[in-house]
């Protein structure tokens, strides 16, 4: 370990130490190592390759000490995994049940063109579908990371919206000839090899999205696909806010709703459930009534899931009947409540 003299920056670290060893690679060799990178990770990188682009000699060798000390702690068990698998897969079972077996297991590594899009702002991608059939715009959405997923909603014609957030709370699995003929005509990239088909969207994912639309927008969109379907609007409603989330309430709304619910509802519910939102709802009660709480769950003994599941569902709804009348405000989005 370098010796810390005073007066001396400490040594590089992290993204500036990752920047100072690209630097030193010429650019076909930083290319390939800048390809195999996240877009959030080339810009982290990026900033940090100008940050150091004056560093002294001696900062550039702690940088490369450090790389050293950490390769050295890395096995190489994973390089060349696949060629071993499946030569030992072959020699041990025949080539024909070697490639039956490896065909189940094997990971998929089909590579879509669909991952350029996350390269890509919620603008550009928005133009890129905005005229296409709901149901590519659903699928589209569906590959996207949700906040993402959002702002591009949010962009596209206000008369589909609902039906997109609809189609991706729906979405079965799509089949790779499907994303290749998506892929050509959003991309218009080469199409790739047949095989299994992918598995996005449903309600989760719905709600995710859902979970970064502005309130206005929300409220809309979700009236509207509860006109359409209801049962898949509460599905996705109920995913959005779930028990947990319970914990992003401020103190005076949390201990207005806990003062309705009851105290042997409350019992139930708290079983099982993590110490942090657990300190935090006895926070809000007073100090008698959140030891009564606690010793009630302690004598209760096991509890079945499905009533736990069952109580929680019966607070959140609570929840929701209040946020709706006014009474409470649920922590949302940014400065946005519900």
């Amino acid at each position: 370990m370098p010796e810390i003299v005073p007066g001396r920056p400490e040594a590089l670290k992290g993204s500036a130490a990752a920047a100072v060893l690209l630097m030193l690679f010429d650019e076909d060799e930083a290319a390939q190592i800048l390809a195999r990178l996240e877009p959030d990770e080339v810009r982290q990188l990026g900033y940090a390759m100008y940050d150091v682009a004056d560093v002294d000699p001696e900062e550039v060798n702690e940088a490369l000490d450090h790389f050293v000390t950490k390769a050295k702690k890395r096995t190489t068990i994973g390089y060349g995994a696949t060629r071993h698998i499946r030569g030992a897969m072959t020699k041990a079972l025949g080539e024909e049940r070697a490639e039956t077996i490896l065909a189940r297991i094997t990971p998929p590594t089909r590579s879509t063109q669909l991952e350029m899009l996350k390269w890509m702002d919620a603008k550009e991608i928005a133009a890129l579908i905005e005229a296409e059939h709901p149901q590519i715009m659903a699928i589209v959405l569906a590959h996207l990371e949700a906040p993402i997923a959002a702002d591009v909603l949010q962009l596209l014609p206000v008369e589909y919206q609902e039906e997109i957030v609809y189609r991706i709370a729906t979405l079965g699995p799509v089949s790779n000839e499907a994303l290749d003929d998506l892929e050509q005509l959003l991309l218009r990239g080469p199409a790739k090899k047949q095989g299994a088909a992918s598995q996005r969207g449903g309600t989760i994912e719905a709600a995710a999205i859902m979970n970064n639309v502005r309130k206005d927008n929300e409220q809309r969109i979700m009236k509207a696909v509860a006109k359409r379907d209801k049962m898949i609007a509460q599905t996705i409603e109920e995913e959005m806010f779930v028990f947990d989330n319970l914990i992003d309430m401020d103190d005076k709304n949390l201990g207005t709703l806990m003062r309705t619910v009851d105290s042997a509802v409350l019992v139930v519910a708290l079983k099982g459930v993590n110490d942090l939102l657990k300190a935090k709802i006895f926070g809000c009660m007073s100090a008698r009534a959140a030891q009564s709480i606690a010793d009630e769950i302690e004598e209760r003994g096991p509890i079945r899931l499905a009533e736990v599941i069952d109580a929680q569902k019966l607070i959140i709804a609570t929840a929701r009947r209040m946020a709706d009348a006014g009474t409470i405000m649920l922590g949302g989005k940014g400065n946005d409540f519900v």
